[in-house]
């Protein structure tokens, strides 16, 4: 019998000797019917050391709510792009051009410092949006390195094509797998080529072992973390709404399995972050 899926924000989990920063979330999106309290998030964030955000808008709607957070809430660095699942309606309808455009002017706002996410989903579009999601995937490549901005990649199903496509047009100086979902080869590779590796609450889960081999192969400073809130809520939470104040049991689970002190991580984690993004204030 499977278990239903729950709808509440689970509680607060003991807080983090040093603040790190959620790497990626979307508090413009309503999960199971839970309301959106952006300004509470934030701050039950902050109570267990998740004191900084990117706050990623993937549609032209979350991209202009994304640019208004950002203004708000001095927490919060932010991110927009057209989601690969999104492009090929776009395409279809003869509206990406004017998307892009938009998305390019968001962009340019001085807290907007991710172009992302952005990438390749072979799970939810067919081999028949696979062309315009990599034409698209190129542009927003050649976007970061215009504005220099980070880049932030969606991969899903599509972990040969992503490493490809980068390689063919040569990476902005600062590239984020998000969420990532590869196995320890491709792990190393993207550490050699210097890649930060951003991993959620899919490592936390209990059958999750060659991700878990793939975070044990990660250098220190290739490494972020992240929610992906309100979704991929960590152990033993999983399926309830996620949301940045659950960073730290995904923390903890990652030093665990790379054999480092907590401390040591946040520390790391914060670097890093402050590294790919600059600084929030």
């Amino acid at each position: 019998m499977s278990t239903p899926t729950r709808s509440v924000v689970p509680d607060l989990p003991d807080p983090l000797p040093i603040a790190v920063v959620d790497n990626h979330t979307h508090l413009d999106i309503e999960r199971e019917g839970v309301a959106v309290d952006v300004a509470d998030l934030v701050a039950r964030a902050k109570a267990v050391g998740v004191d900084r955000l990117v706050q990623i808008g993937c549609d032209l709607p979350a991209a202009r709510q994304t640019v208004v957070m950002v203004d708000t809430y001095p927490e919060m660095l932010g991110g927009v792009a057209l989601h690969p699942n999104e492009v090929p309606g776009l395409a279809e309808s003869g509206s990406l051009e004017t998307a892009y455009a938009e998305i390019e002017e968001l962009a340019r706002h001085p807290r907007i410092r991710v172009v992302g996410e952005t990438g390749l989903d072979y799970f939810r579009t067919g081999p028949e949006g696979q062309g315009v999601q990599q034409d698209s995937f190129r542009w927003h490549i050649d976007l970061a390195k215009r504005l220099g901005k980070a880049l932030q990649i969606h991969d899903r199903d599509a972990h040969a094509d992503v490493l490809r496509v980068l390689e063919e047009e040569g990476a902005p100086g600062s590239t984020v797998l998000h969420c990532f979902s590869g196995d320890l080869t491709m792990a190393q590779e993207c550490a050699e080529r210097g890649y930060y590796l951003s991993f959620a609450g899919t490592v936390t889960f209990k059958n999750a072992h060659g991700l878990r081999d793939a975070l044990s192969v990660t250098p220190l400073d290739r490494l972020l973390v992240e929610t992906d809130a309100p979704y991929l809520t960590p152990h033993p939470h999983r399926g309830a709404v996620n949301a940045p104040h659950l960073v730290p049991l995904t923390v903890r689970a990652m030093a665990a399995t790379l054999g480092v002190a907590v401390p040591t991580l946040c520390e790391a984690l914060s670097a890093n972050s402050e590294r790919v993004y600059g600084p929030w204030a």
